[in-house]
């Protein structure tokens, strides 16, 4: 008997498009016993030799059949009271919650279908205080020697703590929110993956007849959990045909239980699974038609004469620097015929970091991203020369714990006059005052020579001079700052149509006063057609013909030099 148990009690994992409210499974329990087990054997005996079905009235007690063996097809998250259940929801002092109430009212009006198998559903106290213990206790399908992993450990209480979870206080809490180095212990006891799942039980009072309604003598059949996304975990399996389970209780008589599981979920008719199909095909084919609505079939494209120039782009890092915790404030410069959006920010200064140690240098990572949008318009009509391209103005300072403030070093980025992604390094320099004056300054209270105006880093854009000079400016040379920058650079021709119309307008006047451009270019055609006849029929004459008349109209040879 022993090689007729199924002992794979594995959990299994599907994947379904369709609802889980359609899901339903057939639970079998029957008790084995000496009858029952020798009238299952004698029944395989006689299917076997003679191949019919024989009942074997005689050796079943029919006495006892309603309490050793019970089959039940329930549904997803249908609730089936035990007999603790209804003992205990019948008392109404005893209902707190209003789920408790709830189920009060339906105890009241219950119509049992079922003996000894229950279900625990999701919103059930006992599904999610039930802990793993005793689940392991409970669960007499799991082999002995089997030991639960340390991720099955770590998420036994995790439903738990998430139901339960209150908002006491806002404080903050005094331990390190973000660990930089942590240890193999803390990511051991911290890195727990958090799916939220819904939980059916389903169980089984396996206790004697005449003792049913205690907690002890409640036993875990089968345990199915779901997502969100279509899968579905069923701990055991469905037999599918196989044996049935082995249940042995913990009590005296160690009563054995057969369990089958069996999936009856009404399979779809070909009409209906190609009305599905359709309907999700068509589902797709809108989708697919509303995103294109809201992309649009034109590419976008900026007005005719206008460049129109988008950055995405990141400050990635900084080194080289004499101080840490570093932070850089930066901002965008138009020159002339630029402009940007109204809601457009030209400006901003990225977090404070603190400087790692890659390899010899102290390298501060940033990786602020930032993005930018600008449009140029060229305002004369003959201009055909590259525009001033905008430039990024960056300060970077530090702070430390006492709030001393360090002006770090000054630098400027061109924006790229091609498109792409660059990477860029710039350099910084800061002023220096000379005397040790400024230096214990910045030592012991911070503070140091600045720039009033940002501009002055390069040549500004206002400087309407020929020269700069930076006579008796000191400055030092410190560190740099590194840029990852996406460039996109879209624009039509400069010259639009009125220019075009006012520059033909201006060759017609030249011409003669045309102002048709029809009658303009078929005099043109005309005179260059007639020009080429008379110098094919010129040098199809003979050479003596033309050095006599030559000498007979000498001032045809001065105009034909003249041409």
């Amino acid at each position: 008997m022993a090689d007729g148990w199924n002992t794979d009690t594995g959990e299994a994992v599907y994947r379904s498009r369709d609802a889980v409210k359609n899901l339903r499974i057939r639970v079998r329990l029957e008790r084995v016993t000496s009858t029952s087990a020798l009238s299952k054997h004698l029944q395989q005996q006689v299917l076997s030799q003679q191949g019919g079905a024989i009942e074997l009235e005689t050796l079943t007690s029919q006495g006892q059949t309603g309490d050793n063996e019970e089959e039940l097809v329930m549904g997803w998250q249908e609730k089936l009271f035990s007999q603790y259940e209804v003992e205990l929801f019948q008392n109404e002092a005893a209902c707190q919650t209003p789920l408790d109430r709830q189920y009060h009212s339906e105890v009241q009006a219950l119509n049992r279908r079922n003996h000894r198998i229950f279900t625990y559903t999701d919103h059930d106290r006992y599904t999610s205080c039930l802990p793993l213990q005793q689940l392991q206790s409970t669960d007499l399908l799991t082999p002995t020697d089997s030991r639960p992993t340390f991720l099955a450990e770590r998420m036994a209480s995790v439903r738990h703590r998430r139901q339960d979870r209150r908002t006491m206080d806002c404080s903050v809490p005094k331990s390190k929110i973000v660990n930089w180095e942590p240890s193999a212990e803390f990511v051991k006891s911290s890195h727990v993956v958090n799916n939220a799942m819904q939980t059916m039980h389903i169980m089984g009072d396996l206790a004697p007849p005449g003792r049913l309604g205690q907690k002890e003598n409640e036993y875990l059949l089968v345990t199915i959990k779901t997502d969100g996304s279509g899968t579905v975990i069923v701990k055991p399996d469905f037999n599918k045909g196989k044996e049935p389970y082995r249940i042995v209780t913990s009590g005296e008589k160690r009563d054995v239980w057969r369990l089958t599981v069996e999936n009856v979920c009404t399979s779809m008719q070909p009409e209906e699974k190609e009305r599905e199909q359709n309907m999700y095909r068509d589902l797709y084919v809108r989708h697919k038609e509303y995103l294109n609505s809201l992309v649009g079939q034109d590419f976008e494209m900026p007005p005719a004469g206008v460049l129109r120039y988008l950055m995405n782009g990141e400050i990635v890092s900084a080194k080289g620097f004499e101080y840490d915790n570093l932070y850089i404030h930066f901002f965008m410069e138009l020159p002339n015929n630029w402009s940007s959006l109204p809601f457009q920010s030209l400006s901003g200064v990225t977090q404070t970091c603190r400087a790692r140690t890659l390899g010899k240098e102290h390298v501060a990572l940033f990786s602020f991203p930032f993005s930018f949008e600008a449009f140029y318009m060229s305002e004369k009509e003959t201009e055909e020369a590259a525009p001033q391209w905008p430039v990024i103005y960056f300060k970077v300072l530090s702070l430390d714990s006492w709030q001393r403030f360090r002006t770090e070093g000054y630098g400027y980025l061109l924006f790229p006059a091609t498109p792409g992604k660059h990477s860029m390094t710039c350099h910084t320099w800061r002023p220096l005052q000379a005397g040790p004056v400024s230096a214990l300054r910045r030592f012991f209270i911070g503070g140091s020579p600045e720039l009033e105006d940002l501009s002055y880093v390069r040549i500004p854009s206002t400087f309407q001079g020929e020269r700069l000079s930076r006579f008796g400016f000191c400055t030092e040379s410190t560190g740099s700052v590194t840029f990852d920058l996406h460039c996109i650079q879209q624009a039509r021709a400069f010259v639009d149509a009125t220019v075009m119309k006012r520059r033909r307008q201006k060759v017609f006047d030249q011409l003669g006063g045309f102002s048709q451009q029809g009658a303009v270019c078929t005099i043109l055609e005309a005179f260059q057609r007639a020009r080429k006849k008379m110098q094919e029929a010129r040098e199809s004459l003979p050479r003596d013909l033309v050095h006599t008349r030559d000498l007979v109209h000498p001032a045809s040879r001065l105009e034909a030099s003249a041409q």
